[in-house]
């Protein structure tokens, strides 16, 4: 039996990302979030359009896409209810935020130099993606947010999570732990339920077997 519901968020699991960007001063800005997803070397990232975020990907068009493992979720739980936006919006101010210009210091997480954009990575997420904003607009109904397509032009990971065994590393499933947000909960990954004939095909054999192109190609799309 199902029943149709209008709840008030679908918002059913996702990876939680920290994004960094430049505040017009200069300092470093980080924010967490969860509506992202990725295609290729491509990034959708979906943000309201009340913090600061949007507005610094929107004037600078730089960012880095961290993402956090699950023992980090203190770390990224810290940053909970903060904008750097000062003052702080009305709405979110009803809502518990508070202005905090210092994100880095706040989450206990520290800022590293980047390669190709101005913001800094995070050292301790085990996998960090400096990225160009290609795109963007208005995005959903009854929301006040934006779609930011980001290009990601250098990629980071932790060497504990990179396999080898072709052309093209790529990053072992069973190591990565990724922090996960589910109806803005919490939540880690469990054990693989079930093999994959897909991670076995032809196909991701031809994945592995592509040399690697620094970001400048991606493998072909396989959805269906």
């Amino acid at each position: 039996m199902h029943k149709t519901i209008e709840p008030t968020i679908l918002y059913f699991g996702t990876p939680v990302a920290l994004i960094s960007t430049l505040n017009p001063d200069g300092s470093p800005n980080l924010a967490p979030m969860s509506s992202a997803w990725w295609l290729g070397w491509t990034c959708m990232l979906g943000l309201g359009q009340m913090g600061q975020t949007s507005q610094n990907l929107i004037r600078t068009s730089e960012c880095v896409i961290n993402l956090p493992s699950e023992d980090l979720v203190t770390h990224v739980d810290r940053l909970a209810l903060t904008t750097g936006k000062d003052p702080v919006p009305e709405r979110k101010s009803e809502w518990g935020y508070r202005f905090e210009p210092k994100k880095f210091g706040v989450s206990g997480l520290t800022p590293i130099e980047s390669q190709a954009v101005r913001p800094p990575r995070v050292l301790e997420c085990p996998v960090q993606m400096e990225g160009i904003v290609h795109h963007y607009r208005p995005f959903g109904k009854n929301v006040t947010a934006n779609v930011f397509e980001v290009h990601i032009v250098k990629l980071h990971v932790d060497d504990n999570l990179i396999v080898s065994n072709g052309a093209r590393p790529h990053i072992d499933p069973l190591r990565w732990r990724p922090l996960i947000m589910s109806f803005c909960r919490f939540f880690g990954l469990g054990g693989e339920v079930h093999p994959s004939r897909l991670a076995e095909s032809d196909f991701m054999k031809f994945v592995y077997a592509q040399p690697q192109a620094g970001g400048a190609s991606a493998p072909p799309n396989r959805a269906s």
